[in-house]
């Protein structure tokens, strides 16, 4: 509480402390919030082990529809070539077809299991991405959940500073003059800094050397602004 020995000067230097206090919290408290919440890098890392996995997949679907193709393609050769040396066949152009087709056939099946063993190596070399993103991603998720977790934790200790100093404020303020709070008020809006400390006869907020009579009516602890700068004088 404030003492009722104290000048208006004093008191609106001592609201003013307060709310510069009150100020730096309430931005710490933004800082925190802003901090909270998803982190970029860990949904960058998310979204590429997602997308290495849907590689993954696709290349096993593709695998799957070639061995097919293979597996039809090898069915229809061996019926081919039983025809073809079974010995029922004995009209030239008919063998000579048949040689043809067994020949297409036989050079498709070797081009698609070239294509498998290239689409193997890929899954291989993905499945060894999504196991090391994969590893990645567990530590970056850890660490970001541990920040997350103190970031929470101070979140509250300032919320609880944050209340206060604003109980505290509330309290000063009632204890002022209410026309002084309002210039002060307005001066604080307009200059940032309401009252301004004197010392060696200088006023801090413009740095400039006070006259005698502007030295003498701010010792009386009533309120008395700066003739430069316009500031609430306070002598300490």
């Amino acid at each position: 509480m404030v003492s009722t020995k104290m000048s208006i000067a004093q008191q609106l230097y001592q609201l003013q402390q307060v709310d510069l206090e009150l100020e730096a919290s309430e931005q710490a408290l933004r800082q925190i919030t802003s901090q909270l919440g998803e982190s970029e890098a860990v949904v960058s890392v998310r979204n590429k082990l997602a997308s290495e996995r849907k590689h993954l997949e696709e290349l096993g679907r593709q695998q799957r529809s070639i061995e097919w193709e293979i597996d039809d393609i090898t069915n229809k050769l061996d019926t081919a070539e039983k025809e073809l040396y079974s010995g029922r066949i004995r009209n030239p152009k008919e063998l000579s077809n048949l040689q043809q087709e067994t020949n297409l056939l036989k050079a498709r099946r070797k081009q698609l299991e070239d294509e498998t063993l290239a689409i193997m190596d890929q899954a291989e070399l993905t499945t060894r991405n999504v196991a090391a993103i994969d590893t990645e991603l567990k530590a970056k998720e850890s660490v970001w959940q541990s920040q997350q977790k103190q970031l929470s934790a101070e979140l509250e200790q300032v919320k609880k500073i944050v209340s206060t100093l604003k109980q505290q404020r509330q309290l000063l303020a009632s204890e002022i003059d209410p026309q002084a709070v309002e210039v002060y008020q307005e001066l604080k809006k307009q200059k940032g800094t309401a009252v301004a400390k004197v010392e060696q006869g200088i006023c801090r907020g413009c740095r400039i050397s006070l006259p005698i009579a502007e030295l003498q009516l701010a010792r009386s602890g009533n309120l008395v602004r700066c003739g430069s700068c316009g500031r609430i004088l306070f002598l300490t």
